[in-house]
């Protein structure tokens, strides 16, 4: 089967789709972090926290700069936070007009 924009689209919000991850995303959206500062973050384990990051790296959400034995992470496409303010319209229950004026915003 060929791989379709759906799939790729898909694929993003799949890797979004966990708590600790979207926690990961915020923090990553004030800057650089390593993967010690992401798991203080989470709470979880270090070999969890690379596992999340694993899958956002591959659905092309962050990338990593490796300096000696750290690992860095920061976001590849910052804007992608900007579909939370969307999906936090939904879950407030805006009505249409307020959840339009956030999802346009630049």
């Amino acid at each position: 089967m060929k791989t379709t924009r759906y799939d790729m689209r898909t694929k993003v919000l799949k890797a979004m789709a966990h708590p600790s991850r979207l926690a990961m995303l915020e923090a990553l959206a004030e800057g650089e972090r390593c993967v010690c500062d992401l798991q203080k973050i989470v709470g979880s384990d270090i070999s969890t926290v690379s596992k999340h990051l694993s899958v956002m790296k591959a659905a092309g959400l962050v990338e990593d700069r490796k300096t000696g034995l750290w690992v860095h992470y920061r976001l590849r496409v910052p804007c992608v936070l900007q579909f939370m303010d969307c999906i936090e319209a939904v879950v407030d229950g805006r009505e249409v007009a307020t959840a339009r004026a956030v999802c346009s915003r630049p």
